[in-house]
């Protein structure tokens, strides 16, 4: 798969790189996209990326793959990861700080379990503020910003969504920070951020940028 330079997004001074691919009636492969987005960007064949999956505390599959080949020129890890939604796919990579995607839809066909499962009650009283068409728009990037913050920490079984308040997409200017936090996080919670990223369609994208590792 071939991706243009034209089509790469990076995320202010992060160095993280996202490319955003499909929008047709063809879903793009998600693996292949993220292989080819990190071969271009580290300049390796496509084949020689080599992706983990599996959970380094578990054995399970969630949150983003460990890249396994190529390291950079330093012999430091590059982080990935890549999400998939009615027929789109984003693509981040980076070499300096480790980062998940979140992609959702939005929708105005929702359930109040299904908010207070996700959203933070301070989330969930500024939405009932919002008209219908703004409020499924504006769950849908809270949504996708929590699945990009959760891929990115990885192992987050004891993790609830709705323990965690993130600042609204209308007030922030497309990056988000936590505004109420959890012990997981540790102390430099303040320090992530969540980049909403341009998608087509009715889709709300992010990408979690946390501190240094």
């Amino acid at each position: 798969m071939d991706l243009s330079e034209s089509d790469v997004v990076v995320l202010g001074d992060t160095g993280v790189r996202v490319v955003v691919v499909g929008g047709g009636r063809r879903t793009p492969a998600v693996d292949g996209v993220l292989r080819a987005h990190l071969a271009a960007t580290a300049d390796v064949p496509a084949d020689d990326v080599e992706l983990d999956h599996a959970c380094a505390v578990c054995g399970a599959r969630h949150g983003s793959p460990a890249v396994r080949y190529p390291a950079t020129p330093a012999g430091a890890p590059w982080y990935a990861d890549a999400a998939v939604a009615a027929g789109v796919v984003v693509a981040a990579v980076g070499n300096r700080h480790p980062l998940g995607v979140g992609l959702e839809p939005a929708t105005e066909t929702t359930t109040r379990l299904v908010d207070e499962a996700a959203l933070h009650p301070l989330e969930r009283a500024h939405l009932e503020r919002l008209d219908p068409p703004t409020q499924a728009m504006v769950r849908a990037r809270l949504w996708a910003r929590k699945a990009a913050l959760l891929r990115a920490v990885g192992h987050v079984g004891a993790i609830e969504p709705s323990l965690v308040a993130i600042t609204s997409p209308l007030e922030d200017d497309g990056i988000g920070r936590i505004s109420r936090s959890l012990p997981e996080f540790g102390s430099r919670w303040a320090e992530i951020r969540l980049h909403d990223v341009a998608v087509p369609g009715r889709l709300a994208a992010s990408v979690a940028v946390l501190p240094r590792a």
